[in-house]
């Protein structure tokens, strides 16, 4: 039913806060992991954390002296991680450096800095109808998946802890009306300093010759390791995020500091690279439906450098089209990093008080800053453009945001939906149907989290309620940002027209972690079902494979994982592509790690790239593809 303006969303869901769980057992040991590398000068620093755990294939390592971009040279001197450094910590703590590896780590961004996962940056808190994360107690446990924990920064810092142990959904209602979200009706450029080149490639790629030996071990019903690619690309002292990967055609592209490259899907071997005149600073999820995209790139090489140079590129050739330099529009528009999401043919650039919009096509402007006090600041795209409103209020602790669907071609909201004042929007986990994660507090002891599904017309259609003892924790990644949100990005989530389907926690009172699986009906924000993952596994949603569910399956220590589905109706998992187990190893080191899937084959990519000298750099592993 149409909830009225005013009225309450439904009772249940997420309640008081909870207690910090008791006893967690602490994650199984695995290979040694290296600290990551230190962040950016200009990143500010957080509190120190805890020792890092082992290094494997991928993951950062100790910083090298400072570096000279696209020189060969001096890395290989180790250097000791700086205040910016982030480390693994036992509370998964958000911060782009401090992530174990894990398949499912995705980039996460806040509207003021970025905000934690469900589940890892949450404080013991509930949100009305969504999964509500214990305090800040568990030792980092979570699943493998979900080792990459969002930052928080400035304002955020006073916003949202991370915690290890997940989100819990609780049974009863909110504290109050205002714990509920509200549904409510309302209403000359300059060039980036260099020209990007492009190099065609010689075929050969990296990282070939080992191919053949991957594949020595493999036992009967396991896929073939199609190629394994490694690093190719001179980084900096402190490594570089990898920005993708988008799959278009038969090539699989992937950004990285001051390049983006094309590979063949089939054999890994490199088809053109883009040398870029500055680093890579934001990405969208999507391209254009003829493969084309807009990323940001900086404006400068300097320290003071903007995130404000737009670069269309073709994916399929490689080729550079137009570019655009962001104007700065006021004091308080913030370039430190983009909001960056396609929808058809329109890119946005959003960020802390401005939004562009431009066609992706040619460059030409769709829509600019508003005018009056609500201005966008995130965007999701895909088949809608879903745009996350502020508005300036006289209290900067009690905001006012809302969500609106755009028309991509003009920029006009087709609906607004105004959740109850203080709740912010956090991410959207579908845009089809939409389902939306909003918070609300300003620190650990506050902070409550909700979960809540939107009808077609931008009415609330039902906000999420977990069994009690359910704990959740959505991994959205942690690319660095500042000022900017990063709205999409999240795995261990899927839905279909009228079923969301989100992973638990580990549970990790066994021999070995497992998880499930929970279907939730968005008709009625209530449990369908719950479906177990395989013994001594756990298991996260990728999205959808027609009306199932895609899922990695993760296969542990000496196993290897792979590709499954499961059955809109719950059940057991059934496998697609299970891996190797003779190289589960590299498969479970690779850092931040994503995981895709697409015509029968599976991908690999590292989340981020670093090496303590340019030997390490050069063997550093970036991709790893199976297929039969």
């Amino acid at each position: 039913m149409t909830q009225p303006p005013g009225q309450q969303p439904p009772q249940g869901g997420f309640g008081a806060p909870q207690e910090p769980p008791h006893g967690v057992p602490q994650p199984p040991q695995g290979p040694p992991r290296t600290p990551p590398p230190a962040a950016p000068p200009q990143a500010p620093a957080t509190p120190p954390t805890p020792p890092p755990t082992q290094p494997g294939y991928g993951y950062p390592q100790q910083p090298g002296p400072y570096d000279k971009p696209q020189q060969p040279g001096p890395y290989n001197q180790p250097q000791q991680p700086g205040p910016y450094g982030r480390q693994p910590g036992p509370y998964n703590q958000p911060g782009p450096y401090n992530q174990q590896p894990g398949p499912y780590n995705q980039p996460q961004q806040g509207p003021y800095g970025q905000q934690p996962q469900a589940g890892y940056g949450f404080p013991p808190q509930q949100h009305p109808g969504a999964p509500v994360p214990p305090g800040p107690s568990g030792p980092g446990g979570g699943s493998p998946f979900k080792r990459k924990p969002a930052m928080i920064i400035g304002a955020a810092v006073a916003a949202l802890l991370v915690i290890g142990g997940g989100v819990y959904f609780a049974t009863s209602g909110g504290d109050g009306d205002d714990d509920k979200p509200v549904a409510e009706k309302s209403e000359q450029v300059a060039k980036p300093s260099g020209s990007p080149t492009v190099d065609q490639g010689d075929g050969n790629g990296t990282g070939r010759k080992e191919d053949d030996d991957l594949n020595s071990g493999r036992k009967d019903g396991e896929a073939k390791v199609l190629w394994l690619q490694k690093n190719d690309v001179d980084l900096p002292r402190n490594g570089a995020d990898v920005y993708g990967p988008w799959i278009v055609g038969d090539t699989i592209v992937k950004g990285m500091y001051r390049t983006v490259s094309g590979y063949s899907v089939a054999d890994g071997k490199q088809t053109w690279t883009l040398k870029l005149p500055a680093d890579i600073c934001s990405a969208p999820e999507q391209t254009t439906s003829d493969g084309k995209i807009v990323i940001a790139v900086k404006n400068g090489t300097t320290d003071k450098a903007d995130c404000s140079a737009l670069q269309q590129i073709d994916l399929n050739t490689g080729k550079a089209g137009w570019k655009k330099e962001l104007k700065k529009s006021g004091l308080f528009d913030m370039m430190s990093d983009l909001s960056m999401a396609i929808s058809g043919d329109t890119v946005t650039a959003g960020r802390t008080g401005a939004a562009n919009a431009f066609r992706v096509s040619d460059g030409k402007e769709v829509f600019g800053k508003r005018s009056g006090n609500c201005q966008p600041f995130a965007f999701a795209g895909g088949p809608k453009l879903i745009a996350a409103v502020n508005c300036r209020t006289d209290d900067v602790n009690n905001p006012q945001q809302e969500i609106e669907e755009l028309d991509p071609s003009t920029g006009k909201a087709k609906w607004t939906y105004k959740p109850a004042r203080g709740w912010e929007v956090e991410k959207v986990y579908s845009v089809t149907p939409l389902i939306v994660s909003l918070t609300k507090g300003n620190t650990s002891e506050d902070k409550k989290w909700s979960i809540i599904a939107l009808r077609e017309n931008g009415t609330l259609r039902s906000q999420l309620k977990s069994d009690k003892g359910d704990k959740f924790s959505p991994d959205c990644g942690g690319g660095f940002t500042i000022f900017g949100q990063r709205l999409q990005g999240c795995t261990g989530v899927a839905a279909d027209a009228n079923t969301f389907y989100m992973s638990t926690t580990d549970d990790t009172s066994g021999s070995a972690r497992t998880n499930r699986v929970v279907a939730f009906n968005l008709n009625t924000g209530k449990t369908k079902w719950k479906a177990n993952a395989p013994a001594e596994r756990t298991m996260e949603p990728l999205g959808m494979e027609g009306a199932d569910v895609l899922l990695y399956i993760d296969g542990g220590y000496g196993k290897g994982g792979g590709i499954a589905t499961l059955s809109p109706a719950g059940g057991s998992p059934k496998m697609l592509l299970q891996h190797p187990d003779s190289t589960s190893e590299i498969e479970r080191s690779f850092y931040n790690p994503k995981v895709q899937y697409a015509d029968g084959r599976s991908f690999i990519t590292s989340g981020r790239v670093s090496a303590g000298n340019d030997k390490e750099e050069l063997e550093t592993k970036t991709m790893m593809a199976f297929g039969d």
